[in-house]
């Protein structure tokens, strides 16, 4: 009989998600748990498998759309069955009860969801999560793997193969660049162009930025540190943290001191629930950071963070910088921040205006640290600066606290002793 899969409730929150790539058609046989789609929610992607073994009678998203939680995503007839009218739709968001939670390709023995790169044209690339496992840790854009499998499908070995050798030019490749972003070779005045469908992972983070800018009522304020006496501190500090496996940078004394200042500036830590018209002050600290992926900017996410010690927080903030680069990270790793922090270290630039990662009141943007002459006690010397950048949400907190609350934040960074007795 026929069974309709409806689109499941993937995650706290999720209304609905972006059909990435379908890897069955209609009329295609499928046995249980084979993969039959890829779905996008918020800035991770899950593979969902077949509830059922049969045939594929009906796909009612293509590529592309959107899909609500509890609408029907494909029309399976069970092998074996007679055929049936499909069960109406529920009335409710959930998925039925017979349709197992989504399994997300994941390493063995993890629960993690595979998050991937949706940017690339691997969305419409046959291969086993193996393989694309593969591809991610040897470094291999998939997308660009000549396919030597039945019915197109890219193989492991394939894949060493173009690592080893490179792209080869044969009728295998010439027949994918069929999947490459449509391309219009003029435009009507003569010039080059590229067409690339908004979609994916781009297109998650430009609905985010999009909204961010045109709900909350951004102001920036900025403030000058001197980090010569951190400078000292981590530098003492590496020997020690390099005996522990830890490579120390600025970062988790940042965040301790941000952490400290959110504790003394609630508001700050804090979301608007617009439903309710009521300001949730968070007594949790869940600390974001922007961190720059595969397919974009995704905002990885250090769980109570005042309870960890410097070197712990290291540790995290390189887990997680690892996971966003092999796209292995969970959705627990990804969301649930209070209050996110954006750093590009080195290349922090002078300078910038972060948009606030909705719907949290504010972020912090650390920039370079460099040597400056600055004065002191009336001498020109030579002193580690570094600028910090905070954009807040007026509506919900004015800027004197922003400003405030940059002012401790700079108090401890230019004393850690002060810091150390702050975090005791």
């Amino acid at each position: 009989m026929a069974f309709d899969f409806y689109m499941p409730d993937i995650g706290e929150g999720v209304v609905e998600g972006e059909i990435i790539g379908w890897k069955v058609k209609v009329g295609d046989t499928v046995k249980l748990d084979q993969p039959l789609v890829e779905v996008m929610t918020d800035k991770a992607t899950v593979e969902l498998p077949s509830p059922r073994a049969g045939v594929i009678t009906k796909i009612n998203f293509k590529d592309g759309d959107i899909c609500p939680v509890g609408k029907v995503l494909v029309v399976i007839e069970e092998a074996g069955g007679t055929k049936t009218p499909s069960a109406p739709p529920p009335s409710h968001r959930a998925p039925p009860a017979p349709a197992p939670a989504p399994r997300a390709a994941a390493s063995a023995g993890t629960s993690q969801i595979e998050v991937v790169d949706a940017t690339e044209s691997r969305a419409r690339v046959l291969a086993t999560p193996a393989t694309r496992r593969l591809a991610r840790q040897l470094g291999v854009e998939i997308g660009r793997v000549p396919a030597t499998g039945k019915h197109g499908r890219v193989t492991t070995d394939d894949v060493k193969n173009y690592q080893q050798n490179g792209p080869t030019t044969s009728s295998t490749a010439i027949a994918r660049t069929q999947h490459a972003p449509i391309s219009i070779p003029k435009n009507t005045m003569g010039y080059e162009e590229e067409r690339i469908p908004l979609r994916g992972m781009r297109k998650k983070i430009a609905d985010a930025m999009s909204r961010s800018v045109h709900t909350a009522a951004h102001f920036t304020y900025v403030e000058e540190i001197d980090m010569t006496e951190l400078v000292l501190v981590r530098e003492r500090a590496k020997a020690r943290a390099a005996e522990r496996g830890v490579k120390l940078n600025y970062l988790p004394f940042i965040i301790k001191a941000i952490v400290s200042g959110l504790k003394k500036w609630p508001q700050l830590n804090a979301s608007l629930d617009e439903s309710t018209q009521e300001i949730v002050r968070k007594k949790y600290y869940h600390i974001g950071v922007a961190a720059q992926g595969p397919g974009g900017l995704v905002v990885t996410v250090i769980r109570d963070a005042d309870l960890r010690s410097i070197f712990d927080l290291s540790k995290e903030i390189d887990r997680l910088a690892e996971a966003v680069r092999s796209n292995t990270a969970s959705r627990d790793d990804l969301t649930g921040s209070t209050f996110t922090v954006s750093s590009l270290g080195k290349l922090g630039g002078v300078l910038a205006t972060p948009i606030i990662n909705f719907p949290e009141v504010a972020i912090v943007g650390v920039h370079k640290i460099e040597e400056k002459p600055a004065v002191r006690n009336g001498q020109i010397v030579i002193r580690h600066l570094m600028n910090l950048s905070i954009s807040v949400d007026h509506r919900l907190a004015d800027g004197w606290d922003g400003a405030m609350f940059l002012q401790d934040v700079k108090t401890l960074l230019e004393d850690p002793t002060t810091m150390f007795m702050e975090m005791i």
